[in-house]
């Protein structure tokens, strides 16, 4: 048996055309031995079966050849190349039934009394020797696969159960089956489809719905769970999470939709799971062409490169094939390293790398070839000069501009008000003129929830960056826009990142006030929706995310203490420690007097009336807070936010004026 296997594997496209060969010169006498079921054929039929026998394998042959056949690598054949022979055998037969009716017969050179049926038989006896023949061998593989190694039946495999099982359960099944050094098992699925029920995919059975894992868990020995849903929402999954911990099952996931954005999923991305896969929502629906349309073949400028936002649209914008991409930042490690992975990331999509190892010449055929690779350039700039931010627009000529640099941190921004003003003020102000004295078209600000009615030095300058945003559309009459969203899941210095160091040395886990409340989305949905509302049509508008359902803060620091194998009160405590200066209890969504409409795409808001918001005397005042900030001179500073921003806002020097209950 294991010789038979070996000898299968060696077998190469030389060896399957020696072999067609042979199989083209039987299938003919076969064919008609099993059409007239007599014996003496060669006697009665000798001459005409001669002249098929010879007349026919050129045929098929030739189209086989001229259709690739042999180029195929057949060890990892799939239904693809099933239906490819399929439809090349069904051609030969149609070519060879053309001649043997319109030259073999008419000329004599086949008795009349010759079955009419031999080229359809000899067609139909070729697809299956030809057809066992070649995929014998993807056949040996998975039998050697299942024997070698420390593989399925060794008595130390894992013992796996897979929830879900659809496409991304199917295929984390089947690598686990093909690599046996992965020393797992797949023993069942769960899976929530009706039709699903009792059935078994690739060998392993369906024994119920998600809502019955604990009771499977209890009839079926498994060491480790793992969930295959990327578009499930973050309530089923903790339901799963919490029931495997009740059993003390270890769970693994692999990422969601956001993070997988289309790409392969493959064992090497399972996970433990994480606070981000708790609070997944339900994928939302993107327009993908019309984010390509405004990318493609474009000069793309983003401030804040290196950022947690700004790395993630240079990643997600790559994808959409720009003319260029300019990754323009201050911190020039960060801004190394995400330049360095556009670059990997680039060379593999131009050369194919993402196809399958083992097949990556017919993968790269199947999509279409070979795209387009962009011009990725480094720029190291402060936002805050003018002339240095004049001349990169100048030499980059950007069409389109994606605004993330700012300083974020509130509590820092409340302590050092004059940094906000220079970068989230002036640096977005220094952008705006160099977009505007160079042609740009598109011009994208991210902004944040804390805009709204702001309580801080933060929310008030990133609110005053908005009010020159839309003084630009107005002026320009072209598409320049903010996007306002609230927090991101694992951006720099995030709540959930303090409370990870904090669970790491021993805790106590920090949080200001028991009912705090925050809006999260996970950094490639943030960023996906982002370039969504960028497509658009805008002229000096802001664009509100819809960002779900607001979670407690002390709720988010349970979900990781319980996510880490800790006991809340036992192994970590969490301590409260009072609010700080500019903080809310929770964000609000919405200023008073803002005219907020839907869009043509269900999770983004627009405010029609924006650009109505902004003072006339916009550009003296921003003038005086330059001023402030250069004598850096705090209390000048706050006095012209709370001017700037309006009887909206709720800047208060050192005091925080809680906004009305919803």
């Amino acid at each position: 048996m294991e010789t038979s296997t070996t000898f299968m594997l060696k077998l190469r496209n030389r060896h399957f055309l020696a072999a067609d060969l042979l199989i083209f010169l039987l299938m003919p006498a076969l064919a008609l031995a099993l059409r007239t079921d007599a014996t003496g054929i060669l006697d009665r039929y000798g001459e005409p079966l001669l002249i098929v026998t010879l007349v026919f394998p050129p045929i098929k042959l030739l189209v086989y050849y001229w259709g690739g056949l042999y180029s195929r690598y057949w060890r990892y054949a799939s239904v693809d190349e099933m239906a490819h022979l399929a439809l090349l055998t069904v051609a030969a037969t149609l070519a060879q039934t053309m001649v043997f009716f319109l030259v073999l017969r008419p000329n004599g050179w086949v008795a009349p009394e010759f079955p009419r049926s031999i080229p359809l038989l000899d067609g139909l006896l070729t697809l299956l020797a030809v057809g066992t023949l070649r995929f014998s061998v993807p056949l040996s593989v998975r039998m050697r696969q299942r024997r070698g190694g420390a593989g399925a039946n060794s008595p130390d495999s894992k013992r796996v159960l897979v929830a879900g099982a659809g496409a991304a359960g199917v295929m984390i099944v089947q690598e686990i089956q093909r690599n046996p050094d992965l020393g797992m098992k797949p023993v069942a699925f769960v899976d929530d489809a009706p039709e699903k029920r009792g059935a078994r995919i690739r060998g392993v059975p369906v024994l119920g719905p998600c809502s019955e894992i604990a009771q499977i868990l209890e009839d079926v020995h498994v060491d480790e769970v793992i969930i295959a849903m990327p578009t499930a929402p973050g309530v089923k999954i903790r339901e799963i999470v919490s029931v495997c911990e009740q059993a003390h099952i270890h769970v693994k996931t692999i990422p969601g939709m956001y993070e997988l954005l289309g790409g392969k999923v493959s064992v090497n991305q399972l996970r433990d799971v994480q606070i981000e896969d708790l609070l997944r929502r339900e994928p939302i629906q993107t327009d993908i062409s019309a984010v390509r349309e405004l990318i493609r073949g474009k000069r793309v400028l983003i401030t804040g490169g290196g950022g947690s936002i700004g790395s993630e649209l240079c990643r997600q914008i790559l994808r959409f094939e720009p003319q260029s991409l300019v990754v323009l930042g201050h911190g020039e490690n960060s801004v190394f390293e995400i330049c360095n992975e556009l670059f990997r990331l680039s060379e593999r999509r131009s050369s194919g790398a993402h196809s399958d190892r083992h097949d990556a010449h017919n993968e790269r055929k199947e999509a279409g070839g070979v795209g387009t690779q962009p011009h990725i350039h480094s720029v190291i700039a402060d936002i805050r000069f003018r002339q240095r931010v004049r001349a990169v627009f100048e030499k980059y000529r950007p069409q389109v501009v994606f605004h993330s640099a700012a300083h974020k941190h509130v509590h820092l921004m409340e302590q050092n008000p004059a940094e906000a003003i220079t970068n989230n003020v002036l640096g977005t102000k220094y952008l705006l003129e160099a977009s505007l004295a160079t042609g740009v078209d598109r011009f994208v600000m991210i902004s944040t929830d804390k805009a709204v009615n702001p309580t801080g030095v933060m929310g008030a300058s990133k609110r005053a960056a908005e009010l020159l945003v839309h003084q630009a559309g107005m002026r320009s009459g072209k598409a320049y826009v903010a996007v306002r969203f609230g927090n991101v899941l694992g951006s720099r210095g995030s709540v959930v990142l303090t409370f990870k160091q904090q669970i790491a040395a021993g805790g106590p886990i920090t949080v200001t006030h028991p009912d705090m409340m925050r809006y999260f989305m996970t950094i490639p949905e943030a960023v996906q929706l982002v370039l969504q509302a960028s497509t658009l049509p805008a002229e000096g508008e802001v664009f509100m995310l819809d960002m779900g359902e607001p979670v407690k803060i002390v709720d988010l620091a349970r979900d990781l203490i319980e996510l880490s194998g800790l006991e809340e009160g036992r192994d970590i405590q969490i301590e409260f420690t009072g609010m700080r200066p500019g903080e809310k209890l929770y964000e609000e969504l919405f200023v008073m007097g803002e005219e907020y409409e839907f869009t043509r795409h269900e999770k983004i808001l627009t405010v029609a009336n924006a650009s109505s918001f902004v003072p006339p005397d916009l550009d003296q005042a921003v003038a005086a807070l330059a001023e402030a900030a250069e004598r850096n001179d705090s209390a000048a500073v706050l006095s012209g936010l709370r001017a700037l921003v309006g009887s909206s806002s709720r800047v208060q020097e050192g005091q925080l004026i809680s906004p009305p209950a919803r």
